[in-house]
């Protein structure tokens, strides 16, 4: 059992130095290219999500009061049953 747990290791670590052998020369080659990309700013200045972050926050908000009101109930009860 333990060799192949050895074995399974062995080959877990080839494989990751392997794909970190790839993904450097990948990321670095990213890094150095062109600075300046597509310019999107005409496109993502015509955008408005404040109503969906209002329906977020709403339902966020939501969420904790649920939660405020579980852990409430909570320590009722558990003062109810300590006493």
């Amino acid at each position: 059992m333990r060799n192949l747990m050895l074995a399974v290791k062995g080959a877990v670590v080839r494989k990751a130095v392997v794909a970190a052998g790839l993904v450097v020369p990948v990321v670095a080659f990213a890094q150095t290219s062109g600075t300046s990309g597509v310019d999107f700013t005409s496109l993502t200045s015509q955008v408005d999500f404040t109503s969906t972050i209002t329906a977020v926050m709403a339902v966020a908000a939501a969420l904790v009061l649920l939660y405020i009101a579980i852990k409430g109930a909570k320590i009722v009860l558990r003062m109810i049953r300590s006493a």
